[in-house]
């Protein structure tokens, strides 16, 4: 199969994505053993994008959600490959909006019943005392739509109105978007790998997540804490919370609509209930190190090429399904490319 890798020079992204140059890299290595005809773009104009169109591939994988261009509104990936019927991994860009706004998935899932933690959101100044916010301490204060730890550290746990008022104020300078406020969750981390494979079987790996202690003894998987990669990725011996998690990530999976593959993050409280924290719909795939293949190696024995081989499963099979449009684009001298394509 002609396979392209789509991303963009995205190491100041505070969006998920499958991560650097080096993870899209380690995925080019892994197709092109794997049989397929594949290359990597670093797509940084809108032409880039014209011209995978104009090359077909039977399949494009989306690194990144979205390119972002200045003084223009971002082109989401999912959507301008389904508008030029180009097969793309991954979902669609209205399910992708749940991994970009943990609020719109924490709703969505509540809901429906799915436990998650209580929350509100805040913005600088709205709540003038203690007395007046939703929920009492110990609250844990993150952005609602950043990934990777971005503006989490020892400082987003507060105890008291003073600390809220200051984290609330942090985050607002720095994302510009209201604050997500959770009951913090004093139990366990987890992540769990999901892929939705060819004959419609769901693959759930489940593990354990230890970060290191602080300077301060917390263990707060951070933005720093990731960097730093110091995190214990654990094998989880309990069968039946292995159960449990499992079934909670393929609920969220169903439910939020989610194709081809997804990363569910849960914690639990004090007594060991398990609550949905966020999903992360295009999951760091770094060789080695990225929880997603990591769970899928600890927990299902499934090597990187494996997990990779698995992933796009379900979209090579869409190319024998997906109709090509021959006539989808017709350029002649005179047509400009804003014209020739959807953007």
């Amino acid at each position: 199969m002609n396979i392209e890798i789509i991303t963009t020079p995205n190491e100041d992204l505070k969006e998920s994505g499958f991560g650097t140059i080096k993870a899209c890299n380690d995925i080019l290595e892994t197709t092109i053993l794997l049989g397929h005809n594949t290359t990597l773009n670093i797509c940084k104009t809108k032409k880039d994008l014209y011209e995978v169109v104009l090359r077909k591939p039977d399949l494009v994988i989306l690194a990144v959600k979205y390119l972002s261009f200045e003084n223009e509104d971002d082109v989401w990936l999912s959507d301008y490959f389904s508008k030029n019927n180009i097969n793309y991994t991954g979902s669609s860009r209205e399910v992708l909006k749940f991994d970009s706004d943990k609020v719109r998935a924490k709703l969505h899932l509540k809901n429906i019943g799915i436990r998650t933690a209580n929350f509100f959101t805040a913005i600088p100044d709205q709540y003038k005392s203690a007395k007046d916010l939703p929920l009492s301490f110990p609250l844990f204060l993150k952005p609602r739509d950043a990934a990777n730890g971005n503006g989490i550290d020892d400082l987003s746990l507060v105890t008291t109105f003073t600390e809220f008022k200051s984290k609330v104020l942090s985050l607002y300078k720095s994302f510009a978007v209201p604050i997500l406020v959770e009951k913090y969750l004093d139990g366990r981390e987890f992540t769990v790998a999901v892929i939705k494979t060819t004959h419609g079987e769901i693959i759930a790996s489940p593990i354990e997540i230890v970060p290191m202690f602080s300077t301060n003894g917390l263990r707060i998987l951070g933005e720093q804490a990731k960097i730093d990669n110091l995190e214990e990725l654990k094998k989880i011996e309990d069968k039946a919370m292995i159960t449990t998690l499992k079934k909670l990530a393929i609920d969220v999976f169903k439910n939020l609509g989610i194709r081809d593959f997804a990363r569910i993050d849960m914690k639990t409280d004090s007594s060991g209930y398990c609550f949905f924290m966020e999903a992360n719909l295009v999951p760091g795939m770094k060789m080695g190190s990225s929880y997603f293949p990591k769970a899928h190696e600890i927990e299902s024995n499934l090597n990187y090429e494996e997990v990779i081989e698995l992933m796009l499963s379900e979209g090579l099979n869409r190319c024998n399904t997906i109709m090509r449009i021959n006539n989808n684009v017709i350029l002649n001298d005179n047509t400009t490319l804003t014209n020739a394509i959807n953007f």
